[in-house]
């Protein structure tokens, strides 16, 4: 205990510790924060003296210290290379925005831009209006809004459309999507009140016609974005639901939850309905998602009629769900893609991804494994296969996109260890794995990223 005792006492103090800091590191961090990293690394030195008689130089102290204000200094978000083969992955930020998206965000941050001002008349304008034209354009609605997510979407137009009176679904359509969020709860939040009809499998025309009351508020569809019922079913087309909506003077919703606007049968992605059929067959409002199979920023699209579209953006909490000048520079430089360029399946990252040949895929993946293998003779087992993506974010649950990847195998490190430190590094790296391999799916991984990829396996596996 003595021995202990002694160490314990040949610490330094935190000022100390601080000052020293500070000579050693030139000033790169405020005192205040090498007081903390002082505290943090001399109480678990402490402890490590007291749990193992560990004895602790300046030197290492210092070292210790640098490497806890480094860690603190590193941003949270970083830069991850999605090996995965999930385009619309959502915990990795889903759509990989366009170059012009980019452009736009960066020209716009810049400065000060024209975000609530009419330049023309000098007056007070909305933020709206520079993207609600184009959606009116693309979508054949009469009006737009935008919002921070699609959830939020919803949640308006239940709030503004329906707070205290009842809302139609179809028990086949209370959706969950991600983070536990449901069609009920959402509804229960917005003040309407839910009238389910049909059962999970079957719903007919009858069901929603029986349900109808002078408390009824509107109908609602959702669209099932993140799953399929199959089988013997049965749902209301949207043009039937429109019909018995305008015979009865009730506005008909749709929530399509991803945003489909471009016609992709001949890539194999055929159930997923587009935003102007839903306009086209008579919904009164429809809401979406930008980021997902749209391709745009995180936002929730809401388009339809104008007497509908006019109370939503009336209500109060519009202001707290609006978004900000970074996603409507996105927004509207993706929309315009859509109108204006020709090539836009080729210029908008999502729907590049979605469309890419096989073909296309197949050269990908030589390139990857002739470039890895050049890199890393002996260390690993490199080989090109065949797989299937998925576009994730809760689109498109049935379709199994063909794609090529590279399935690596190391063998001077186990299979865990690796992934473990590709995921924890700089860039990131994530990937899947199967079969004792990981596997690189080569769909989402960029051209320019694969010596970024290879730098890191070469880096972690000892052949740098």
């Amino acid at each position: 205990m003595g021995d202990k005792q002694n160490l314990l006492r040949s610490l330094p103090s935190v000022n100390e510790l601080a000052e020293e800091g500070i000579k050693v590191l030139k000033g790169k961090y405020s005192f205040r924060l090498m007081v903390e990293a002082a505290r943090y690394v001399l109480k678990d030195a402490r402890n490590t003296v007291i749990d193992k008689g560990t004895a602790f130089n300046k030197d290492e102290l210092l070292e210790k210290l640098s490497n806890y204000l480094e860690a603190k200094a590193t941003p949270s978000l970083k830069q991850v290379i999605n090996g995965t083969g999930i385009v619309l992955h959502t915990n990795l930020g889903r759509s990989v925005l366009s170059e012009k998206a980019q452009e736009a965000v960066q020209r716009i941050i810049k400065g000060y831009c024209n975000l609530e001002i009419d330049l023309v008349s000098g007056k007070r304008g909305s933020r709206y209006s520079h993207v609600e034209q184009l959606l009116v354009e693309m979508t054949g609605a009469e009006a737009a809004l935008v919002v921070n997510n699609n959830a939020a979407a919803v949640f308006l137009v239940l709030l503004s459309l329906a707070k205290g009176k009842g809302v139609i679904v179809s028990r086949g359509q209370l959706v969950e999507i991600g983070g536990s969020f449901r069609v009920p709860e959402i509804m229960a939040a917005s003040g309407a009140r839910l009238v389910e009809v049909g059962t999970t499998n079957k719903t007919k025309l009858a069901d929603y016609e029986m349900a109808l009351t002078e408390d009824t508020a509107l109908i609602l569809k959702v669209h099932t974005s993140n799953y399929r019922i199959v089988g013997f079913t049965e749902e209301v087309p949207l043009d039937q639901l429109s019909a018995l909506g305008k015979a009865h003077d009730i506005p008909v919703v749709e929530d399509l939850g991803s945003g489909f606007f471009v016609n992709l049968q001949e890539w194999g992605i055929c159930d997923e309905p587009s935003v102007q059929q839903s306009v086209a067959e008579g919904a009164d409002v429809v809401c979406f998602s930008g980021d997902k199979l749209l391709g745009g920023p995180q936002a929730g699209i809401i388009v339809g009629k104008k007497q509908y579209i006019d109370v939503i953006k009336k209500n109060p909490l519009n202001r707290a769900l609006r978004v900000d000048k970074m996603t409507l520079a996105a927004l509207e430089a993706t929309l315009r893609e859509y109108i204006f360029e020709e090539n836009h399946l080729q210029s908008i990252p999502t729907l590049k991804m979605l469309t890419v040949s096989n073909e296309e895929l197949k050269v990908k993946a030589d390139e990857l494994v002739k470039l890895l293998n050049s890199s890393l003779e002996g260390h690993a087992e490199i080989a090109v296969d065949q797989d299937f993506s998925e576009a994730g974010g809760g689109s498109l649950p049935t379709t199994k996109l063909p794609t090529w990847v590279v399935r690596l195998k190391p063998l001077n490190m186990t299979l865990n260890a690796l992934v473990d430190k590709l995921r924890t590094g700089d860039p990131a790296v994530l990937a899947r794995i199967s079969d004792d391999r990981i596997i690189f799916d080569v769909r989402t991984i960029e051209d320019d990223e694969f010596v970024l990829l290879k730098d890191r396996l070469c880096a972690e596996m000892g052949k740098g």
